[in-house]
């Protein structure tokens, strides 16, 4: 006898979150509404909690998602990029693009809208401060690697030299999301990778 199988999912995951993502990334947590992620994953209320649980819980997953590509996209430009200045340029910006890619210019998902959700959402507080400090190693590791390889000068505080350039990053998005010219804001990243870093 052939055991039966479930109904298949009639969704796909990758696709839904992604949808539900764009929203949270537009209009913020707050301003997002079970409707809106309803019409943008193309499911009813139902299906949404049965799959992905409440609001909050939608959001977070869309998080880790978004940090997902913005992993991968650190990995194939700072990571793999042998010189760290040409890496931090590559990283900075892809990000860019990442940003900006639409006509709303949003900024970055992760810093343009979990602050705002922190007060009242401890496990959005956790998420974020998990994915600062997430990021913080990952540059750290590159940081402590350039030291070694005399790329960057000896002595420097390698912990508070990586905050710095993750705070970088989190000015781009701010100023993406302001509405600053992409041509200024490359100009700012070149300036910057100097000043942090110093000369080659």
């Amino acid at each position: 006898m052939t055991p039966q199988r479930g109904r298949p999912k009639l969704y796909d995951t990758e696709a839904a979150l992604k949808a539900a993502g764009a929203v949270f990334w537009a209009k913020g947590f707050s301003g997002t509404s079970l409707d809106d992620l309803s019409d943008a994953m193309r499911m009813n209320r139902p299906s949404i909690y049965r799959a992905f649980g409440d609001k909050e819980e939608i959001y977070r997953q869309a998080l880790v998602q978004f940090g997902r590509v913005m992993d991968e996209a650190f990995t194939k430009t700072l990571m793999h990029e042998k010189d760290i200045r040409k890496g931090l340029r590559k990283f900075y910006y892809k990000a860019l693009e990442v940003y900006s890619r639409d006509e709303t210019a949003l900024g970055c998902m992760v810093w343009s809208t979990a602050p705002a959700a922190t007060l009242i959402h401890p496990e959005v507080q956790a998420d974020l401060l998990a994915a600062i400090n997430h990021v913080d190693a990952r540059v750290m590791q590159r940081v402590e690697l350039a030291i070694e390889q005399g790329q960057i000068k000896k002595g420097v505080d390698a912990k508070s030299l990586s905050k710095l350039l993750q705070a970088l990053l989190h000015s781009i998005s701010i100023r993406v999301r302001a509405g600053e010219s992409i041509t200024s804001l490359r100009r700012f990243i070149e300036a910057s990778i100097v000043i942090l870093l110093g000369e080659k």
